[in-house]
């Protein structure tokens, strides 16, 4: 798999999530097995950059290479300049945000409220592939609505103006994320496109990954809220399609390890106040289809020091070693008492 001048150990991909995909997440995720990372989107009005918010969305000191930053907006220039003032920063691949199906992003005519405007989209796309030297991509959807799919023009536009990469997520921005992504758009703009297509949407298991490689001819899955909670998803993947094998779960030891080195990056790239906070979701997705998840995660959200946060989850997980040495996710009740 390549993207420009970039060769990937894998077509198996991070999805941007904004409020997960931090830079923290995103190192875990590639050490795990992800072949490809894309951070946050990043706004592109530049009154906003030197916010902390953005700063750190854009942050990728230290980051396994290739370094992507999603950039989102609405307006051709400004998102040149944005592009521009991340290479700048060291971003060697730029990805336009075209998908993101969020009301307060759609309000502002951002993320999938664009497909909507085709002359725009075109207008951005040649603005920000020719205002810098490295790659740039495009994440989008089916459509603005079931009636009204328009991937494959977006998609021979993006191709005629020199994006380097599309990601196509199997849904229009009307349906959100509710419902069955379909691929049978994806399969038509592979069949159409000569650049490569990454299929995105409701991907969850090796299983599924395979499946939709299969039926649409993609060159890659883009994996969004299976990583959640569950960032070893990559190498269980990467695994299965080399070896049609399933990956045992993963010890109890070692998610321990990672845990501990998960979160005391987290709090060293949030600081202690906000990471104790924003660690929270992450901690309650690694738990909830374990035993006792959601009464540790109640618990543990009213804990008020990393310490303690850090001495909780390393407890919960040393407790998880009475039903064995791997992780045993959706243990019954009725399994435990007997």
């Amino acid at each position: 798999m390549q993207i420009g001048p970039y060769s990937l150990r894998n077509n198996i991909f991070v999805a941007p999530m904004a409020g997960v995909t931090d830079r923290p997440f995103r190192q875990l995720c590639k050490q795990l097995g992800a072949g490809y990372a894309v951070s946050e989107m990043a706004a592109s009005d530049p009154r906003l950059w030197a916010s902390e918010k953005t700063s750190r969305r854009i942050n990728h000191d230290g980051e396994m290479e290739p370094k992507a930053v999603q950039i989102a907006g609405a307006d051709p220039a400004m998102l040149a300049d944005c592009a521009k003032f991340n290479v700048d920063r060291g971003a060697q691949v730029i990805d336009i945000n075209m998908g993101c199906p969020v009301k307060k992003v759609c309000q502002s005519w951002c993320g999938s409220a664009l497909l909507q405007n085709e002359t725009l989209v075109g207008r951005i796309l040649d603005a920000v592939v020719n205002a810098v030297n490295v790659p740039v991509t495009l994440k989008f959807r089916t459509g603005w609505d079931r009636a009204n799919k328009n991937a494959l023009n977006i998609a021979r536009m993006a191709e005629a103006s020199g994006i380097a990469m599309l990601t196509l997520h199997g849904r229009t921005r009307a349906d959100g994320y509710a419902g069955e992504a379909e691929y049978e758009t994806i399969a038509a703009v592979k069949a159409a496109m000569s650049l490569p297509v990454v299929a995105n949407g409701d991907i969850t298991s090796p299983e599924k990954a395979a499946f939709v490689l299969r039926v649409t001819g993609a060159d890659a899955v883009m994996i969004g809220r299976a990583a959640q909670g569950r960032p070893w998803i990559f190498r269980e993947i990467d695994h299965f399609l080399r070896t049609g094998e399933h990956l045992p779960p993963p010890m109890i030891d070692e998610v321990r390890t990672l845990m501990n080195e998960h979160l005391q990056a987290h709090y060293a790239f949030y600081g202690e106040f906000m990471g104790l906070r924003t660690a929270r979701k992450h901690i309650g997705w690694y738990v909830r289809d374990l035993s006792g998840g959601e009464e540790f995660r109640q618990r543990m959200n009213r804990l008020e020091s990393c310490n303690e946060q850090l001495a909780a989850v390393d407890a919960f997980f040393e407790s998880q070693l009475a039903y064995g040495k791997r992780l045993q996710y959706r243990l019954s009740e009725e399994k435990l008492a007997a």
